[in-house]
């Protein structure tokens, strides 16, 4: 019987292991959470082709939008671990999701970590028509007019509302936070005054802030941003403390997928993030590529327990009750 364990045993390793050697033989799909033009997508796209490259298959982009992201990471949750299906996670996804809704999978132990990528603070803006030119200035429009005011947040829990909620609570401010489905809704809404101001990513806002269609107000980061040098970190525009805040990409894949095919994706990803091409075009949406020690799927694991334990305190303390 003992034999017979150690046979099957070593079949199975045999035929992992030629799985991983052999992986991929076909298409691969890296679903993004949310619909496109948000910062999902902008990372997405050109790691993607960076990746391609690397394992000689097509990955191919499905936006699956809804429910702040959770919807497409069920998808992912509940697929097989052959490789085949990738998640494009970022902080919404795996850090306050699981606090703010009920899931019908775990963030943490229902999905393999694979890379950590980048980082990018929000930026915070308004719409040309606010009479306002600094965060002062709209902190002071905010208290002379309660609750006229909207800003957009991409779901329950999201940054944006978080960073609302603090705005809210450092200011003793009232304004309408309005959810949308993800960052390209909103700065839709945002270009078109139906919303007033909004806590957005770089990628998108930059962009508009340079034609004058929105005023960015202050960033959520320790230093100010190259793409946009005259925009002031939150610090420098008055907010108490400073307001710092990290919205970071990363990719995982189902629980149980094998370490060959693991350590062939990550090694993909290691090599699209160094590939000058991505990089450039990282660079000029205002992203910032994860250090190389931060990229292994160990790191990524260590980085979104952290993270967890930072922030879930922070939600409880706003007092967002799950949905």
């Amino acid at each position: 019987m003992k034999g017979l364990l150690a046979v099957v045993v070593g079949v199975l390793v045999t035929a992992t292991g030629a799985w991983g050697q052999n992986y991929p033989t076909r298409a691969v799909s890296m679903i993004v959470p949310y619909p496109p033009g948000g910062l999902s997508d902008a990372v997405a796209r050109p790691v993607a082709e960076g990746m391609q490259a690397v394992l000689g298959q097509t990955i191919v982009i499905e936006n699956v939008g809804g429910a702040s992201g959770s919807i497409g990471s069920a998808r992912v949750a509940r697929a097989a671990p052959d490789g085949y299906t990738l998640l494009l996670g970022i902080w919404n996804t795996h850090v306050a999701i699981p606090k703010l809704l009920k899931l019908d999978y775990d963030v943490v132990k229902d999905f393999a970590p694979i890379a950590f990528m980048t980082n990018a603070p929000l930026l915070l803006t308004v719409h040309k028509s606010l009479p306002v030119n600094s965060y002062t200035e709209l902190v002071g429009y905010l208290k002379a007019n309660p609750d006229k005011v909207s800003s957009g947040s991409a779901g329950i829990g999201s940054p944006p509302h978080l960073l609302d909620e603090l705005l809210r609570k450092q200011t003793n401010t009232r304004f309408q936070t309005v959810h949308y489905r993800g960052a390209g809704p909103i700065m839709q809404d945002l270009m078109g005054a139906q919303i007033q101001m909004a806590f957005i990513n770089p990628a998108t806002g930059a962009p508009h802030v340079r034609s004058g269609v929105i005023r960015g107000l202050g960033v959520t980061s320790a230093e100010r941003l190259k793409i946009l040098p005259e925009v002031p970190t939150m610090a420098q525009a008055g907010f108490p403390g400073g307001m710092e805040f990290s919205l970071w990409s990363a990719l995982f894949a189902p629980k149980g997928m094998p370490k060959e095919i693991v350590e062939k994706v990550n090694q993909s990803v290691v090599a699209a993030l160094a590939n000058p091409k991505v990089r450039e075009r990282l660079a000029v949406l205002g992203m910032e590529i994860a250090a190389r020690d931060k990229q292994s799927p160990a790191s990524l694991a260590a980085i979104q327990q952290a993270e967890i334990k930072k922030w879930w305190p922070i939600i409880d303390a706003a007092g967002i009750k799950p949905q």
